[in-house]
């Protein structure tokens, strides 16, 4: 295609998104402070996933999901989280990093354990490396459920902790 063409394509279509979808309700299990509402820094822990629930993440992270819209935002420190989003089931080699990583999170923080992997050890139940869910290690304020999570769940259960 002529460049010239389709840039006259670009500024004749101009800006095109669908609306954002409306805040989802409040759940009571998933009551975020009212200190994390507007604003929340989001840390990603793997704690012995298959990388499913991560590629889902990155895409609630990526351009069509776009979960930065709402006020979400990847940290790379623990120090500077609000969440720990948790993915995978909790192996016993990451019992100990998982715990310090929670301890290194200021307060008020929520874990957020995203799949069915970190909900309840999914396909890897009774598994030999497996020292349990995430909930068995750490307390967890809110689940996303599915293997994967669809993208969408993911920025969902992230807004309602955003308030927004």
């Amino acid at each position: 295609m002529n460049p010239l063409r389709l840039l006259r394509l670009i500024i004749g279509t101009g800006r095109f998104a669908e609306p954002a979808p409306p805040a989802p309700q409040a759940h009571p299990a998933a009551r975020a402070p009212e200190s994390l509402h507007g604003s929340v820094q989001v840390r990603h822990v793997d704690t012995g996933s298959c990388n499913g629930c991560e590629i889902e993440l990155g895409a609630a992270f990526g351009g069509v999901y776009d979960v930065e819209r709402y006020g979400v935002r990847l940290v790379a420190s623990p120090r500077h989280a609000d969440v720990l989003a948790v993915t995978g089931v909790v192996t016993h080699n990451m019992v100990e990093p998982l715990l310090r990583t929670v301890e290194a999170t200021p307060r008020p923080r929520l874990v957020v354990a995203i799949g069915d992997c970190a909900r309840d050890c999914g396909l890897f139940a009774g598994a030999y490396g497996v020292a349990g869910a995430v909930s068995d290690i750490v307390d967890v304020d809110l689940e996303v459920p599915g293997c994967p999570p669809r993208p969408a769940d993911i920025v969902e259960a992230l807004r309602r902790v955003s308030g927004r």
